[in-house]
C-alpha cells in the first residue's frame, strides 16, 4: 500500500551497501537446519507487504550495523511474507496477527520468543538478547506468572507480549493487573483498548468491567464508538469464510443493524469486501466495489484519498479507472500538497500516458521532498524514465 504520509520506498538501493541483517534466501526447512547445525535461533521477521511498521524497520533499523552485527553472528535471520507462499502457514502454526511480528524460533521449530511492532535500535537489540537468555523467554515469562507473579511492571509487559496472539492468557494477565489497579492511567486504558478486538475476547469483559475508569481518561463518547467497532469488528470476522473466501451477507447485515442504520451497514460490508477482494488478489472486484464507494469522495482527507489512489497504481489496468485515481490524487494534492501525493500523482499519470504531466508532478515531488529531507529515490528513477 502507498504510504499514508511517507511510507514510499524500501530503499533497496541504500540496504544493498549496508551493514545490517542479512537474510536467508532459502525455505524455511533450510532455515531451520541451518539453525540447528549452527546451534542458533532463527529470528524471523514476520511482515506484510502493506504494513507502514515494517517498511519503517526495512528503512530505519535493519540495516544499522550494531542490529547487523549481534542479529548476524547469534540468529539464522529470515524475512517472510506472512500473506504469500509458505509464510501463509507459518502464520496460521505461530499464531501471528499482527505485523510486523518478530519471531524467534529453535531448530526444531519450536517457538521461544516474540515480541511485535516498530521498535527502535537499543530495545531490538535487547529483545534479542532476551530470546537468547532461558530465563526471560516468553516460555519463561508465561511459567512465572503461572506460578504467581503480580509485579505490575511484569505483568504489563507479558501483555503486551501475547496480546494479539493469545487474548485468553493476555485476559487472563491484564486481569491480574487491573485487579491491583484502583485507578487506571492512560497508558493503561490504551493498552487495553489495543488488545479488546472482539467481544468473544476475555479483554472485552475487563472494558465492560472498567467503563467508570475508562471514561475518565476518554469521553463516554468515544467510549461508546469503541464498544461499537468491537461488535462490529467481531461480526465482520464472523461473516467471512477465509478457507472458500465468501461473505454471510445475511448474517453480517442482520447482526450489524443492532447497532447500526441499515445504510451505515450496507457501507461497511461493502467497503470489507472491496479490502478483502484487494488481498485476495480479485483486482475486478475490488475495482468495481471501490468505483462505487467513492464515486462522491469531497469528504475524504488527503491521505485518504492518496492511498485509494496509490493502491489503483499498483493494481488497477484499466484506463478509464486510472483517470478517476488521478482526480482522487489531485483532490488530494489540493487538500494538502505534499512528497507522497505528487509522486503519486506523477506515477499515475505516467501509467496513463501523460508523460507530461508526470514529468511535471514529478519534478515537483522531489523538489518538495529535498526541501523536507524526504528520500526522493523511487521519483527520480521515474523521472528518468519519462
Amino acid at each position: 500500500m502507498k504510504k499514508l504520509t511517507l511510507f514510499s520506498s524500501l530503499f533497496i538501493g541504500a540496504l544493498a551497501f549496508a551493514q545490517g541483517i542479512k537474510f536467508e534466501d532459502s525455505n524455511f526447512a533450510t532455515i531451520l537446519a541451518k539453525a540447528k547445525k549452527e546451534n542458533k535461533l532463527v529470528f524471523v521477521d514476520a511482515y506484510a507487504s502493506w504494513c507502514g511498521p515494517c517498511k519503517l524497520m526495512v528503512k530505519n533499523i535493519f540495516p544499522l550495523q550494531t542490529v547487523g552485527d549481534f542479529y548476524n553472528s547469534h540468529f539464522v535471520n529470515a524475512k517472510i511474507d506472512m500473506e504469500k507462499g509458505e509464510g501463509v502457514g507459518l502464520a496460521k502454526k505461530y499464531n501471528v496477527k499482527a505485523f510486523p511480528t518478530y519471531l524467534f524460533i529453535n531448530g526444531d521449530g519450536e517457538e521461544v520468543h516474540r515480541t511485535l511492532g516498530y521498535v527502535e535500535e537499543k530495545d531490538f537489540i535487547q529483545f534479542a538478547k532476551d530470546a537468547e537468555d532461558p530465563n526471560k523467554r516468553l516460555t519463561a515469562l508465561k511459567q512465572k506468572f503461572e506460578n504467581g507473579e503480580k509485579d505490575p511492571e511484569f505483568l504489563k509487559t507479558l501483555a503486551g507480549l501475547t496480546i494479539y496472539n493469545d487474548s485468553e492468557f493476555a485476559g487472563k494477565v491484564l486481569d491480574r493487573y487491573f485487579q491491583q489497579k484502583t485507578t487506571l492511567d492512560q497508558e493503561d486504558v490504551e493498552m487495553l483498548l489495543s488488545g479488546t478486538q472482539s467481544t468473544e475476547s476475555p479483554l472485552y469483559k475487563i472494558f465492560q468491567a472498567k467503563k467508570a475508569e475508562i471514561i475518565k481518561i476518554f469521553p463516554e463518547d468515544k467510549y461508546a464508538k469503541f464498544d461499537k467497532n468491537i461488535k462490529l469488528n467481531t461480526v465482520l470476522k464472523k461473516a467471512y469464510n477465509a478457507d472458500t473466501k465468501t461473505w454471510n451477507e445475511n448474517y453480517f447485515l442482520t447482526e450489524s443493524q443492532k447497532f447500526l442504520t441499515k445504510e451505515e451497514s450496507e457501507k461497511i460490508l461493502k467497503r470489507a469486501k472491496a479490502n478483502r477482494a484487494l488481498k485476495n488478489k480479485d483486482i475486478p472486484t475490488y475495482e468495481k466495489l471501490t468505483l462505487e464507494l467513492y464515486e462522491d469522495y469531497s469528504a475524504m482527507s488527503s491521505e485518504e484519498l492518496n492511498s485509494l489512489a496509490w493502491n489503483f497504481f499498483e493494481n488497477v489496468s484499466s484506463k478509464t479507472s486510472l483517470e478517476k485515481a488521478v482526480a482522487w490524487a489531485q483532490e488530494s494534492v489540493k487538500k494538502n500538497e505534499n512528497y507522497a501525493n505528487t509522486d503519486t500523482l506523477a506515477n499515475l499519470y505516467s501509467k496513463i500516458g501523460d508523460k507530461k504531466n508526470a514529468k511535471m508532478w514529478a519534478e515537483k515531488s522531489i523538489q518538495l521532498a529535498k526541501s523536507k529531507g524526504e528520500d526522493s529515490t523511487d521519483t527520480e528513477k521515474l523521472l528518468k524514465s519519462l
